[in-house]
């Protein structure tokens, strides 16, 4: 691999602060996979002497992305990189193609696969009588080799032919497009709360630990209910973004 300082152009013309460009470049190149986990950096010093920086400014780049939760500083060792936190704007999409359209290396660990009776809720989102039979499914879904997020959800039963096969193969929006089903809507609700014994077990977190939450209930072309999912994911690891236009 390059010197990290090689892969590094700053434009001193820019009215961008010189640390923020680096510390932008690192970031790209981490969330790239450029840099993979455990990659460590030169120390500040030679990377300033690279860059032909101050060791202030390097100084600053570096403790921003400490700060971020993107690199670590361990006595005797160095910098190093740890995983890139999953960003995720609020659109339409699955967490699978988001992890694979951005090299994040996704996988899947089916939990459980099977018909039960819709808990009230599920028969609500999905317009359903109270106790018809639905699919149920819980995966966990890893990122990098990380566990990133516990992912429950349902189906009307006879949707689709769908195995558990299949979705550890490939995301659940992947495997109902292939299957003529195209998603054109849902209803999102973005929440926090704290892990449960079982999910901080399957996440590789703390009891207690805090999670980011979405449910969702998303509607084909045709507006029939044909998804609800309630997801968790690890707040250490994951966030959503969102842009907001003034009005």
């Amino acid at each position: 691999m390059n010197p990290v300082g090689q892969l590094i152009r700053v434009d001193r013309s820019s009215p961008v602060p010189l640390y923020f460009q680096v510390a932008q470049r690192l970031e790209e190149l981490i969330e790239s996979g450029q840099l993979t986990p455990g990659t460590r950096l030169e120390n500040e010093i030679a990377l300033a002497d690279q860059l032909g920086l101050s060791r202030p400014t390097m100084r600053q780049a570096i403790q921003y992305l400490v700060d971020k939760g993107l690199l670590v500083r361990k006595r005797g060792v160095g910098t190093q990189v740890v995983h890139a936190k999953v960003r995720r704007t609020v659109e339409l999409t699955s967490l699978y193609d988001d992890l694979h359209r951005t090299h994040q290396q996704p996988r899947t660990e089916v939990l459980s696969f099977g018909e039960t009776a819709a808990p009230d809720e599920v028969a609500v989102a999905l317009a359903l009588p109270p106790g018809a039979p639905v699919l149920a499914i819980e995966r966990l879904r890893y990122a990098q080799g990380e566990p990133l997020a516990v992912m429950r959800n349902y189906l009307p039963f006879g949707l689709l032919q769908i195995s558990a096969e299949d979705l550890a193969k490939h995301g659940l929006y992947q495997v109902m497009r292939s299957a003529g089903i195209n998603l054109r809507l849902a209803d999102q609700t973005i929440g926090a709360r704290k892990a449960t014994a079982a999910e901080a077990k399957a996440l590789g977190e703390a009891r207690g630990a805090p999670l980011l939450t979405m449910i969702r209930t998303a509607y084909d072309d045709a507006g029939r209910a044909v998804e609800y999912g309630h997801h968790a994911y690890r707040a250490s690891l994951y966030s959503f973004e969102l842009t907001l236009v003034a009005r």
